[in-house]
């Protein structure tokens, strides 16, 4: 690391105590921003696990934050959004983190995230359903199963799209898939 990159961490850089004040910069900062990274060095860590979950609940409290990005399969998150959002038919978080399967366990599904997925449910409760914040995966690691779980939805409500779908995704498999964008404030977690 080069001279200038270590005095500007030096700095930048701000401890964590794990006091109520510690992201008080961080959330003013954010507050007028679109979009927030919260990347980290190593998966796997509680007490990382635990710091991401009180920023993000911050971040949404305070700095009107409506979607959640995380680093899963779309499939997978797009069922923990369901029990956030009150839409799904899981009774528990740790219920709606059983799709997590691809990953070891400890990277969705651990006591951090099923507590801050259990938050988000009774933050969302109290709001409209415009207004609730949502969960996606911004991965498509199975992407069968992501084109599938398109499909199916298309199925249900427009089967003459769900039928072009099924075409298109049989040319993806070879070509790749298209991002999309979100016009919504987002958080993204690495």
């Amino acid at each position: 690391m080069t001279e200038p990159a270590i005095a500007e961490l030096a700095a930048t850089a701000r401890p964590v105590h794990g006091g109520v004040a510690d992201y008080d910069d961080l959330v003013a900062r954010a507050r007028d921003r679109r979009v927030v990274l919260i990347g980290e060095a190593s998966h796997g860590t509680h007490d990382f696990y635990r710091e991401r979950a009180r920023l993000t609940r911050r971040l949404i409290e305070e700095a009107g934050f409506l979607a959640v990005a995380v680093e899963g399969d779309w499939p997978d998150v797009q069922r923990l959004h369901r029990y956030v959002t009150g839409r799904g038919s899981d009774a528990s978080a740790s219920e709606a983190l059983r799709s997590f399967e691809r990953f070891p366990t400890w990277m969705w599904r651990n006591t951090e995230v099923a507590e801050f997925a259990d938050w988000l449910r009774a933050h969302n409760a109290t709001r409209s359903a415009p207004d609730r914040v949502g969960c996606y995966g911004l991965d498509l690691y199975s992407l069968r199963a992501s084109m599938e779980a398109v499909v199916e939805y298309l199925d249900r409500i427009d089967p003459r799209e769900a039928a072009r779908a099924r075409l298109r995704s049989r040319a993806s498999t070879t070509s790749g898939a298209r991002g999309t964008r979100t016009r919504r404030r987002s958080l993204g977690h690495a």
